[in-house]
């Protein structure tokens, strides 16, 4: 056994189209998934990698008979492709996208409430019954089927902890990762809550991080609830004052959550791209007389005007 997918799942790929859809589609076909239609707007009547493509989820599940989505659509619209599956006949959706707004995810928190489909992810890595079937982006080769379920935040950690399963003779029977922004789908709970009830799952692997209070409510839940051993095991030790660890849970210098956008606002190369922003908004006009709206790095501007310019701009 194992859970949520297996050989039977039928699977349709929103964004089936797009690069990263394409490859992946073609990835999860070659392990054996059932990939039976893909849906994106305007591209019906379309086939990529032998699959039918439809206009919409909707037409995709009544024509194809799918029970299970995959989403590959850039942040700006995955928040209306989860809520587009949502509306269907789905039993589980799985959203790799990272970077979806917040406030979408919590609308489409709120619309989870109403409908029985379960959502793995945002920013997850997916989810794989070996063997059986793989949704998302999850490396196939490192995977062997056995007895022991894994659920991680992180999916470089669940490839890491895989991997040495799989050295040891230590099969799986599914592996999930949950995906790491402030609001997912498919918590630890609900992952521990249904290996528990697997019967073919004698032992489960939990990969957590520091921050947040997901992998607390998963010791409370192992402890009250669960025969199955768990070997649990979370990724760092402390979270200095103002620094950013790990994935959107980890708090901040005050003890709040700060979500996805707070944690690249700080990032070094974001700093530098902020800095340049001010710089181009002091100008009164472009370099060489160009208007105002011209970036730095517009062609036609070269990096020696750049540098000259960084070097002689009045101060003030």
């Amino acid at each position: 056994m194992s859970i949520f997918v297996d050989d039977d799942t039928r699977v349709v790929v929103q964004g089936i189209t797009g690069g990263e859809g394409k490859f992946h589609t073609e990835q999860m076909i070659e392990y054996g998934t059932n990939v039976v239609a893909g849906a994106v707007p305007g591209k019906g009547g379309q086939e990529v990698a032998g699959v039918p493509v439809y206009d919409t989820v909707d037409g995709a599940v009544e024509a194809e008979d799918a029970d299970a989505s995959v989403i590959f659509v850039p942040p700006a619209f995955a928040g209306d492709a989860v809520f587009e599956a949502l509306d269907t006949d789905l039993d589980l959706v799985v959203a790799i996208t990272e970077g979806i707004p917040t406030q979408d995810m919590a609308k489409v928190n709120k619309r989870l409430s109403e409908t029985d489909t379960r959502l793995i992810g945002p920013n997850c890595p997916g989810i794989i019954t070996p063997g059986e079937a793989k949704l998302g982006i999850l490396p196939g080769n490192i995977f062997e089927s056995g007895d022991v379920g894994l659920v991680s935040r992180s999916g470089t950690l669940t490839y890491q902890v895989v991997s040495n399963l799989t050295e040891r003779g230590i099969g799986q029977t599914t592996a999930i990762g949950i995906g790491g922004d402030p609001i997912i789908g498919t918590s630890f709970v609900d992952a521990l809550e249904a290996f528990e009830a697997d019967g073919d799952t004698k032992a489960v692997v939990m990969c957590g991080e520091i921050g947040g209070e997901d992998e607390e409510q998963a010791a409370k839940f192992i402890a009250e609830y669960m025969d199955t051993p768990v070997a649990g095991f979370i990724a760092g030790r402390t979270a200095p004052p103002g620094k950013r660890m790990g994935h959107a849970g980890v708090r901040d210098r005050n003890g709040g959550l700060e979500d996805q956008r707070t944690q690249r606002r700080w990032c070094p190369r974001r700093r530098h791209a902020e800095r340049g922003r001010r710089v181009r908004r002091r100008l009164p006009v472009g370099l060489h007389g160009c208007p105002r709206r011209r970036s730095l790095t517009s062609p036609g501007v070269s990096s020696a005007s750049v540098a000259w310019y960084s070097l002689h701009r009045d101060p003030g």
